[in-house]
């Protein structure tokens, strides 16, 4: 690949403690301000590949590597930088708090007025999705972080300041998972309105009767309508699915439901911890793609490998994740049997641009639904054939997005980068809120390209349709690289971080400050490449056998040489079949994994005994 994540992962390192802090001292807030996605999201910059990505760990100082230490060194030297970056987590939490003490997680300067109409103090204070699965990712990210690091300190001064980090940690996640559990949507409709018209022809193809479609797709999810009947706490549940033709939706509103219900916490010192009665929500009951994306990624986090061998998650926790586990997978079975529902010869993801049922196309609409659809493939081990597909899709967007397509001034194309997609935050009909709907842009186009062509890619075993994954990776990599800052710009205090489309696309205006949330995305990319180039190669079967056939040729022909007796030949000759069967047994060892390195050792062998059989036929070997 072209991509080269360490070097990519160190200099975003670097570039966000040079932008980050002032006369030592670290400053949040970034292009729209501080709040809690943001600062979040600034800190996940350094928090992610430090525990996702092993060569990048800092909860161990002694063995931290010397490159990590360099790009952090503003921070300071390699033993003071992880008791800073947990005091700065720590001011993170101590500040999205209310004035009762519980996590707050409102999006604040995130939200966006409607037409004249600037946000109310009001809708500023929201909690909003966003928000709540952020915090799960830097929660988990932090408590994994100070478990290992703990382990490394021995003044009681710094291992009291951890363990309050880590609580705060704690009750965030907590506070958060309640908050998605209270922020599942899901509602049905009837195929004569709107919205269960638009989705029948989403499914049917050109001359299909509507009965026969409906029918299918209702019976493709039987398993997902009943399980709806085991969603008991938080919100969620739903009615007259059992009606026949009766079609719904699920996934994620953008925050807590309108009448949520509260959520019991059975341990009182986790309730403690969180607060008494659950903030009240305004949110309709009706899920949103992009906060259905964030929330799956962030749930996801909560059955991490990672997560599961730190013993990250309390007692109370897990039982919310089940929960939340539940949801998980009815949202995925569900958008990924609508999105490759094999009803034709294509699938309904083929056809961009994708339409929501609020009758709104959108080729960003599209790639949301890709990155669910993979993600089940993922759980559901797909076949290559589905995921090649898939990376169509990709492709295609790529190019009516004007990254693997030349660009002229006027595309329409450029709308996906900027201003991206404007999501309206609507509020249930019942909520008694009057006021204009805010609304909440959406600008991750091309770093949530490269994620969902990255995991791709890993999942393939086909050796070619992997590569032809990784060429369009390398080609965002290199259009994401030219949005960066430069030296000429902010006096280089931003340079190396995102986001500049005006170095990409003319006439747009430019930036002065680095905008955390697409920088984080763009990591989130980077940490994904890492981890795949850090996997073992795939294997292709051909050359396995290839590999095979010259090894039994090789040892058949080594053996022949035992049998002359070139083996009790002293000097040289002893050596060089020593030599020789070193290499054969290392071939052996390694060629249903690493076929092309066993062949070219193998290669070297046959080199070998030709060579002794050519110096034994001039008489040169004593035999």
């Amino acid at each position: 690949m072209k991509i080269d994540p360490r070097q990519a992962l160190l200099n975003v390192w670097e570039a966000t403690v040079r932008s980050s802090t002032r006369n030592g001292q670290w400053q949040f807030g970034g292009r729209q301000g501080s709040n809690s996605i943001s600062d979040a999201e600034q800190l996940l910059c350094v928090l992610l590949p430090a525990t996702q990505v092993p060569a990048f760990a800092l909860d161990r100082p002694n063995s931290t590597a010397e490159s990590m230490a360099t790009a952090l060194a503003g921070l300071g030297d390699v033993n003071r930088i992880p008791m800073r970056l947990a005091r700065i987590l720590t001011t993170y939490f101590s500040t999205y708090v209310d004035e009762a003490g519980r996590p707050s997680f409102a999006g604040g300067s995130y939200y966006n007025g409607s037409g004249d109409h600037e946000p109310t103090k009001e809708q500023l204070a929201r909690d909003i999705v966003d928000s709540f699965a952020i915090s799960v990712t830097l929660s988990l990210a932090t408590i994994g972080f100070v478990r290992i690091y703990r382990t490394s300190v021995s003044r009681r001064s710094s291992q009291d300041e951890l363990d309050a980090l880590e609580a705060m940690a704690s009750a965030r996640l907590t506070a958060a998972m309640v908050g998605l559990l209270r922020s599942f949507a899901s509602h049905s409709f009837d195929t004569s309105k709107q919205h269960g018209q638009i989705l029948v022809d989403t499914i049917r193809q050109d001359g299909q009767k509507l009965r026969t479609a409906v029918d299918r797709f209702r019976s493709e999810l039987q398993e997902t309508i009943a399980s709806f009947g085991e969603v008991l706490i938080g919100s969620g549940q739903i009615e007259d699915l059992d009606i026949e033709g009766r079609l719904f939706e699920c996934g994620w509103s953008w925050g807590v439901l309108h009448d949520a219900p509260q959520i019991q916490i059975e341990d009182p010192d986790v309730r403690a911890q969180i607060g008494g009665e659950q903030r009240a929500g305004v949110a309709e009951n009706k899920p949103y793609l992009y906060f259905t994306v964030v929330a799956v990624d962030a749930i996801e986090d909560l059955f991490a490998e990672r997560t599961r061998i730190l013993g990250l998650l309390n007692e109370e926790q897990q039982r919310l994740s089940r929960a939340l586990q539940l949801r998980y997978d009815l949202t995925l079975t569900y958008w990924a049997t609508l999105a490759m529902f094999d009803n034709g010869p294509e699938w309904p993801l083929e056809r961009p641009p994708w339409r929501t049922i609020d009758n709104i196309p959108s080729d960003y609409h599209t790639l949301l639904v890709t990155s669910i659809a993979v993600k089940d493939l993922a759980r559901k081990r797909g076949s290559d054939a589905r995921l090649a597909r898939i990376g169509v899709v990709l492709n295609r967007l790529a190019d009516e997005a004007r990254i693997t397509r030349r660009y002229s001034p006027g595309d329409k194309g450029v709308r996906l980068h900027v201003p991206g997609l404007e999501v309206v935050l609507v509020a249930h009909e019942r909520s008694n809120v009057t006021d204009p709907s805010p609304t909440w842009v959406v600008s991750e186009f091309a770093a949530l390209l490269l994620q969902r062509s990255i995991v791709i890619a890993g999942l393939m075993s086909d050796v070619e349709q992997r590569a032809a994954l990784l060429r369009l990776a390398d080609r965002l990599w290199e259009h994401l690289a030219l949005r960066r800052f430069t030296d000429e710009e902010a006096e280089g205090y931003h340079t190396g971080l995102w986001d500049q489309p005006a170095r990409r696309f003319s006439g747009l205006d430019e930036h002065v400050d680095p905008s955390w949330y697409y920088t984080e995305r763009v990591v989130q990319g980077l940490v994904s490449t890492a981890n795949l180039l850090t996997s073992e190669p795939l294997v292709n079967q051909r050359v396995v056998d290839r590999s095979f056939d010259l090894l039994y040729e090789a040892e058949h022909l080594y053996d022949m040489e035992l049998m002359r007796g070139s083996g009790e030949v002293g000097g040289e000759v002893q050596e060089a079949l020593l030599k020789v069967r070193i290499n054969l047994d290392r071939a052996r060892e390694i060629a249903p994994t690493r076929p092309g390195t066993a062949g070219s050792l193998i290669n070297r062998v046959l080199k070998d005994l030709d060579g002794l059989e050519t110096a034994r036929k001039n008489g040169n070997t004593g035999t």
